[in-house]
């Protein structure tokens, strides 16, 4: 089917619009009887889930004879219960009586038995989307749910990303519900690239990996791909062929998400939102701000409601530390054995450097304003600044050529005019 969809800059889409859209993208697919799978995107995500989910359980659950979710966690923590139930809008009552047809599941990438190999990827054909970067085969292993179901729906939010370039379409298969081998392919490569250069770029040979990944999946597949505004409002919602109606949805993020200043600034604070809750999400400020601050420059993370590094990775993360990517790479006899996932964290949030004769040398300081104690911030090789001694009011007012406060950190892409690189 052709992608159907709308979209607008000058205002939100109203929940009319939404619902009109998704009743007259659905209406074109075969769904009478059969069993639909709904892949969604977790609470760390700037999106109205429980409006896709209303909507979707309205035009869809007397027709199938399933609607389940499956939470697109990728590597971060389950959600629970109580949360998922604030995520789509409902109570827990609400999913025992009315959607109690509707069963939830949390994507784990840890577990074997929920994973299933679809094929491989032969190396001459990474070697192909990855210009040359890597030419290793790649298997191929996804949530094993997606093969039980007739028809796979995507509610994807579009908007720039530190590995892919924009998140988004088949990212919610790769990485999002698929297993750690793949999960750590894209990443590394997104590392390798470096931040700076993918980040808000929509042709990158992360995605063409993604996209030749899903090539593999059998079960007819269709993407609601939109994009929001700062109030998380759809401004657009294109609705078809995940690869096309993605693409239209990142055109219109690029529009609405990348904010092109004329200079870089000495020092950025970054004001983090309260779906941030550890490092391994809070580093979104970094990767979103990292091209406009000066050389020799600071970017502060604030957010007070971040008290751990990681509920994942911790472990993995204190012990390697936060560094460059050639701290690694020429290193490689150390790290070879670390898990590339958690080294391409650990680049993206120590930033672009370099590493010459045992010393590293990072272009920008990041230091933490959060809840996580000093001694673990110099541990792990980050700067620290007790947040109670930043008033945001005070900084506010003394915004200047040299100091720039970003509110909502991670969100919208930053960038120099004429500073844009584009990996081929």
């Amino acid at each position: 089917m052709s992608v159907v969809g709308k979209g607008l800059l000058d205002r939100p889409l109203s929940d009319r619009e939404v619902r009109e859209i998704c009743d007259n993208g659905l209406s074109h697919l075969p769904l009478e009887g059969k069993r639909v799978l709904v892949l969604i995107p977790d609470h760390t995500r700037h999106a109205r889930i429980d409006l896709f989910f209303h909507t979707l359980s309205d035009l869809l659950l007397q027709k199938v004879s399933l609607l389940d979710l499956l939470i697109a966690t990728g590597t971060h923590a389950d959600m629970p219960p109580d949360r998922i139930y604030r995520h789509i809008g409902i109570t827990a009552d609400q999913h025992r009586t009315m959607y109690r047809k509707v069963r939830i599941f949390n994507h784990d990438h840890r577990n074997p038995a929920d994973l299933a190999a679809l094929g491989t990827i032969p190396a001459e054909t990474i070697a192909e989307v990855t210009n040359g970067v890597f030419a290793e085969p790649l298997t191929v292993t996804i949530n094993r749910k997606v093969l039980e179901y007739d028809h796979v729906l995507i509610v994807s939010p579009v908007v720039p990303h530190e590995t892919m370039g924009f998140a988004g379409g088949n990212k919610y298969f790769f990485p999002g519900i698929a297993g750690l081998e793949v999960i750590e392919t894209f990443h590394w490569l997104g590392a390798i690239l470096t931040n700076p250069v993918v980040n808000g770029v929509k042709h990158t040979p992360t995605r063409r990996m993604i996209d030749q990944a899903a090539t593999f999946i059998p079960t007819p597949r269709t993407c609601l791909a939109f994009a929001v505004n700062e109030n998380e409002e759809a401004v657009c919602l294109f609705i078809g062929d995940p690869k096309e109606a993605w693409s239209q949805a990142a055109d219109y993020s690029a529009k609405l998400h990348i904010t092109y200043t004329e200079k870089p600034y000495r020092t950025v604070l970054a004001v983090t939102p309260n779906i941030y809750e550890e490092m391994w999400v809070g580093g979104k400020a970094m990767y979103k701000l990292e091209p406009i601050v000066a050389e020799g420059g600071e970017l502060i993370i604030y957010g007070p409601q971040i008290k751990n590094i990681s509920f994942m990775h911790e472990k993995e993360i204190r012990r390697i530390g936060y560094h460059v990517i050639e701290y690694f790479t020429k290193q490689w006899e150390r790290f070879s054995r670390e898990p590339k996932l958690i080294m391409a964290h650990s680049t993206n949030v120590r930033g672009v450097g370099t590493f010459s004769n045992g010393i590293e040398y990072p272009r920008i300081q990041v230091t933490l304003a959060t809840s996580i104690p000093e001694d673990l911030c110099k541990a792990v090789n980050l700067g620290f600044r007790d947040y109670r001694s930043i008033d945001l009011n005070e900084w506010r007012s003394k915004q200047s050529d040299d100091l720039l406060i970003v509110e909502n950190a991670g969100q919208n892409l930053y960038r120099l005019k004429n500073g844009h690189s584009s990996p081929t």
